[in-house]
């Protein structure tokens, strides 16, 4: 893995082979169960057309997905509370296969001791199943790097808002979607979604990028307006 401050190589593979973790089958994956938040900013426009299984507005994308575990266990680990963050690039449509040029890099909660460090390598690189597994095989990123370092992750009750940030290297925040005739106190949500990026079953909250920054392992940009959901997620394995 990439030592803390430090970038790694380029390099095809999935998370836990990034963090030098032994791969392992589902038949060494202990049960595991994780729900909580995620959210994204990103360079579509709002709606990112991603979440609707299309190509990007621009025809390439890239932006900060975020993570935070309400309540997670991995065998007798608990994951209550941990935070995730990935920054991602592409060109093309993901879900109808038609994508190539795939980047990742992931920041994962310095927080976490060496149980759950290994717990979150296996679940979120895709070794321990479920649909991390499945989004994972199919987006078929090259990681760029890995590092533990302080994400924190912010969701509100009522779905207003959200951020996420790794001080001095991603900021990413949004707010709720609203206009003249969404009435107050309601968020736009849309249900089915053929694209929903944590899987099957989940509600889409539409928000809009109040900031979206990133300088780490090669991805950089700073732009602010473009789209940004929350959507939670609900995952059992192995």
């Amino acid at each position: 893995m990439a030592p803390p401050g430090k970038e790694a190589e380029n390099r095809r593979g999935g998370l836990c082979e990034e963090a030098g973790v032994m791969s392992g089958t589902t038949a060494t994956v202990p049960k595991w169960h994780v729900t909580g938040d995620w959210f994204d900013t990103c360079r579509c426009d709002v709606p990112c057309p991603c979440t609707f299984a299309q190509r990007p507005t621009y025809g390439e994308c890239d932006g900060v997905l975020a993570w935070h575990i309400r309540d997670g266990r991995y065998g007798d680990v608990s994951l209550d509370g941990l935070n995730v963050l990935m920054l991602a690039s592409f060109v093309g449509n993901v879900w109808a296969g038609k994508h190539s040029e795939p980047y990742a890099a992931v920041f994962l909660d310095e927080r976490a001791d060496s149980s759950q460090r290994e717990a979150l390598q296996m679940i979120f690189g895709g070794q321990a199943g479920s649909w991390p597994a499945q989004f994972g095989a199919m987006f078929g990123a090259e990681m760029r790097g890995m590092e533990y370092a302080p994400v924190e992750v912010e969701v509100a009750d009522d779905l207003s808002s959200w951020r996420a940030v790794v001080p001095g290297r991603v900021e990413a925040s949004g707010d709720a979607l609203d206009g003249p005739t969404t009435p107050e106190g309601t968020r736009v949500q849309s249900v089915n979604m053929p694209g929903s990026e944590t899987g099957p079953g989940q509600v889409v909250t539409w928000g809009r990028a109040r900031r979206n920054h990133a300088d780490a392992f090669g991805f950089e940009w700073s732009r602010d307006g473009q789209s940004s959901k929350h959507i939670p997620f609900d995952w059992t394995g192995p």
